[in-house]
């Protein structure tokens, strides 16, 4: 009679390539909280956690340089309505039993103020009011925003930008982001993406700049 015996290896020492996607079913949350433990705060790979189940993803090169570039022009949209923000990068928030997820950026915008001077997330602080994804999105990540609540999500992935918005504790997709109403956030984010491949984050930084400042976006 041959007997298996399952070899159990620490999630920390699995090797995944750039793009790789693990799904781990039937996780709790004091496994999850494990792992997050076990993986520490310096690592390349991103979380999500819903329904019991755990995906651990590894990002592309690809996906970074969309990232920090749509990161920058919040910073720069924001700035020019002359609204404060507190950018929260990729902070992993947890909903204490149900859910987990780390943005690959995030801003408290309507909520900047209460979140000025906080190093770690507290229990009874609220979720961020726009959180940003590059890459595929899978159900477990959309899953685990709408459990914490974050209520407006932005994915951008193959030259798409889809805006989701919390509605009823559903998303729904919209081509008007309410944190901009006035601007076509929908074509001009990945225009203004596809540009940077052809001349550098700079200059398409500077020209999306030039574009909303054209445009009147600016206050004042």
């Amino acid at each position: 009679m041959i007997v298996i015996t399952p070899v159990l290896k620490p999630v920390s020492q699995i090797e995944l390539s750039p793009g790789s996607v693990v799904t781990i079913p039937n996780i709790s949350w004091l496994e999850f909280e494990s792992i997050l433990e076990e993986l520490g705060e310096k690592r390349r790979t991103r979380i999500a956690y819903s329904n019991s189940t755990l995906e651990i993803m590894v990002p592309l090169l690809d996906r970074e340089i969309p990232k920090d570039l749509i990161s920058d022009m919040v910073k720069n949209l924001l700035k020019s309505a002359g609204r404060r923000y507190e950018p929260f990068g990729s902070t992993t928030f947890k909903r204490e039993g149900a859910a987990g997820v780390e943005p690959d950026a995030c801003f408290y915008i309507l909520n900047y103020q209460r979140m000025i001077g906080h190093r770690r997330l507290l229990p009874d602080d609220p979720p961020p009011d726009l959180a940003i994804e590059t890459d595929v999105t899978s159900k477990t990540t959309i899953d685990a925003y709408k459990i914490i609540g974050v209520p407006e999500v932005w994915v951008y992935d193959s030259g798409r930008l889809r805006i989701y918005l919390l509605q009823d504790g559903e998303y729904v997709e919209s081509d008007i982001s309410p944190n901009f109403p006035e601007i076509a956030i929908a074509q001009l984010i990945p225009a203004t993406v596809e540009r940077a491949w052809q001349v550098g984050n700079l200059q398409a930084l500077e020209e999306f700049e030039s574009a909303i400042l054209s445009e009147g976006f600016a206050n004042g």
